[in-house]
């Protein structure tokens, strides 16, 4: 246990980490370190201060709690000594030396410091040398014994460490000749001091309440807490520092699990809004299509009309490939809401999507006495105050529009179902706004064409019922899709006009609206301009970005959309609900720094109708890994498929965004890891079956608070 030194006067009088101890007895270093307070500042910890407090904090550490669960990414195991004699050129290796002596100069050409040292053992000399400030002068001299490691060289006078990290030789070794920690770091923050910081916290975990129950931990074989926190961060063996991530993993996915659980047995115990399943109706929809629905389609359509009419509210994501057919099921499930009495509310995240869906609905139901009515951010005053006046009397039964519809002022009279469109583009509170914008409980579905990997839906949507699109609808062509490399740009162009001189339109998306040399990347507004000046003088170009005005940005759409301009230069603004059957050409520039689900929303935008269409894929810059990654989206047509790719290749945390999503940050549970999340699972389910409220065990119900907001469990 570290001992207190000297000048913690002000820590003294603070009474965190000295609670009982005055400040004579402070000063008097010979006392043991009381266990630090959870929630103490990590300013306030001996050796941080103010400082490189500030610095914890970019890495998210603020508190001594965020410093003990500020989890090594790996291990640098430099324990096994090799003798100096013994040493191989061109290798790492660690051995136990004494100093002979140790000098510092500069180098002639760049001035460049050198310390240099000679090592010594049983009788064999050799060298070292650091480059630079280190000030290792100031800690190494003759004499003392150190255990060095880094890579061996030969020199012009013999064998020589270059830069080595080294440790003074004791009983215990801590950062070298030890499995040291090796964490996530900052500028200004590195392992070694990490280290020094976090081991007298470890009297700290012996406090800490362990969520999980003693009985899941048997019966699971898991270690407590405090030993699980002392052995992930300084473990006696590899083995040990798995078994301490897996307990902390496990607890990550009991703690998700319980929550998403009681979610879902809350929600069947919860009176909804019950909407009857009048088969006739869902019928004479289908019937007035003027196309047939896929079967998947009519699956998904049933198994959300079927959880309309059970007695607790629906909470369902559904989830199709681009152009799969969304919106015609959720039209669906808004005319049996219609026939039940109650009014339907469609949120999207943009307003080009809002109008997009507010017209297909249009087609869809107003030969069914269903029009839609719109509210988004840019409607007028007088025609929002109209809406408004009707929705709250209950006269509007179907409103599409973007978070206009959460804002405080709009009530709904009697509201049935609540859809939200791209839900991973909202967040947990405001998707639960729009759900709390009529006195009852709504039925929920969320919509995207991001489909969620497989691996991921028990974990992430472990309260959520899934239905997915799969198939196309028939006779939609697949987009012919190709990676163009720079030097093949002309001819890339040269397609792209025949495409136009056919009668054909094209996109041309960028990855930034303004140039940025840091970046190197393509901006929409500089491609606008070249593209009009240098490549297409001859045609009609639009240009389109997140920054314009609403209205500014619906009329540039509108004109691209009724063939008034060939070319459409845009940000990522259209990734999502533009539907223009004339447009044949998508190409995308800098394809590299899009993700794969996102290059694939981007294709969706064309192939809509009966025309055979392209996706372009252009290459900022040649390197191996970006172009594994446009070629796969060049041999998959499917966007599950590619979701699973892009969660392989980018992590759980960038594809599905879980900070949308909400839930805490994962510190050592792998999203993907299916078997240890169906364990938890049924541990989970044992321990709600017989303490439903959680009251028996307090510290799991304390642990829980982080995800009641989540799972709505308030």
């Amino acid at each position: 246990m570290a001992e207190v030194v000297a000048g913690e006067d002000r820590r003294a009088k603070d009474n965190v980490l000295y609670e009982g101890y005055t400040a004579t007895d402070v000063k008097a270093k010979v006392l043991p370190l009381r266990p630090t307070a959870p929630d103490t500042p990590v300013m306030l910890i001996h050796g941080i201060g103010d400082k490189r407090g500030a610095l914890l904090r970019k890495l998210g550490v603020v508190t001594a709690r965020d410093l003990l669960l500020h989890l090594p990414r790996r291990y640098a195991d430099t324990r096994d000594l090799t003798p100096l004699s013994a040493l191989i050129p061109g290798e790492v290796q660690t051995s136990r030396v004494r100093v002979r002596n140790i000098t510092q100069r500069y180098s002639p050409k760049k001035h460049i410091k050198l310390v240099e040292a000679s090592f010594e053992d049983n009788g064999t000399v050799v060298g070292a040398v650091w480059f630079g400030p280190q000030f290792v002068e100031r800690q190494v001299f003759p004499g003392i014994e150190l255990v060095v490691s880094g890579k061996v060289q030969r020199g012009r006078t013999g064998l020589q460490f270059r830069n080595p990290s080294y440790e003074p030789v004791s009983a215990e070794q801590h950062h070298v000749g030890a499995l040291a920690p090796v964490y996530p770091e900052t500028h200004g923050i590195t392992s070694k001091l990490l280290r020094e910081w976090i081991e007298p916290l470890l009297t700290t975990a012996d406090v800490l309440p362990d969520p999980i129950p003693d009985d899941v931990r048997a019966k699971e074989n898991l270690m407590p807490i405090a030993e699980a926190l002392r052995q992930v961060h300084f473990p006696d063996s590899l083995e040990s520092a798995d078994r301490a991530r897996e307990r902390i993993a496990f607890e990550e996915h009991f703690l998700l699990q319980l929550a998403a659980e009681r979610a879902r047995r809350r929600r069947r115990e919860a009176t909804g809004v019950v909407i009857r399943y009048g088969v006739d109706v869902a019928r004479g929809f289908a019937t007035s299509l003027p196309f047939k629905l896929t079967d998947g389609q009519r699956m998904a359509a049933h198994q959300i009309l079927t959880d309309l009419a059970g007695p607790g509210p629906m909470n369902r994501l559904l989830q199709g490939d681009v152009g799969s057919g969304k919106t015609v099921v959720a039209a669906m499930a808004a005319l049996m809401t219609h026939h039940a009495g109650r009014q339907t509310a469609v949120m999207a995240p943009t307003e080009i999507l809002a109008r997009q869906h507010a017209a297909t609905l249009d087609q869809l139901l107003t030969r069914h006495g269903l029009p839609p009515r719109m509210l988004v951010g840019s409607t007028a005053a007088k025609a929002r105050r109209e809406v408004i006046e009707a929705l709250a009397a209950g006269h509007d039964a179907l409103v599409v529009g973007t978070h206009a519809l959460i804002e405080d002022d709009v009530v709904m009279e009697n509201l049935g179902l609540a859809i939200v469109d791209e839900q991973h583009r909202f967040g947990v509170a405001q998707r639960q706004r729009l759900r709390q914008k009529s006195g009852d409980m709504p039925n929920f579905l969320a919509m995207t064409a991001t489909p969620i990997p497989r691996s991921l839906s028990l974990t992430l949507y472990g309260d959520v019922d899934l239905s997915e699109l799969r198939e196309m609808p028939p006779g939609r062509l697949p987009v012919a899709t190709r990676v163009v490399a720079p030097h093949d740009r002309a001819d890339a162009y040269a397609f792209v006009r025949e495409q136009v001189n056919a009668g054909r339109q094209a996109f041309v998306i960028c990855p930034l609206i303004e140039e940025s040399d840091k970046l190197g990347a393509k901006s929409a507004t500089a491609e606008y301009e070249r593209l009009r000046g240098d490549v297409f003088p001859d045609l009609r170009i639009e240009l389109l970005h997140g920054r314009m005005p609403s209205r500014e940005k619906e009329e540039r759409m509108a004109r691209f959309m009724r063939g008034d301009a060939d070319l459409l230069v845009s940000t990522s603004v259209v990734e999502v609900g533009v539907d223009v059957p004339n447009a044949t050409v998508m190409l995308v520039e800098g394809a590299e720094r899009f993700g794969l689900a996102q290059l694939h929303q981007f294709r969706g935008r064309v192939g809509r109708r009966e025309h055979q269409s392209y996706c372009l894929l252009f290459q900022g810059g040649v390197d191996e890994e970006g172009s594994r990654r446009l070629e796969a989206v060049a041999q998959t047509g499917s966007g599950f498929d590619l979701a699973e790719l892009d969660l392989r290749l980018r992590g759980a945390g960038d594809v599905v965004g879980l900070r949308q999503h909400g839930l805490p940050e994962m510190l050592a549970a792998d999203l993907l890891d299916v078997a240890l999340a169906q364990r938890a699972r049924a541990a989970a389910l044992l321990v709600l079956d017989r303490d439903p409220v959680l009251t028996a065990y307090p510290p799991l119900a304390d642990a829980m608070r982080e995800y009641r907001t989540v799972f709505d469990l308030d």
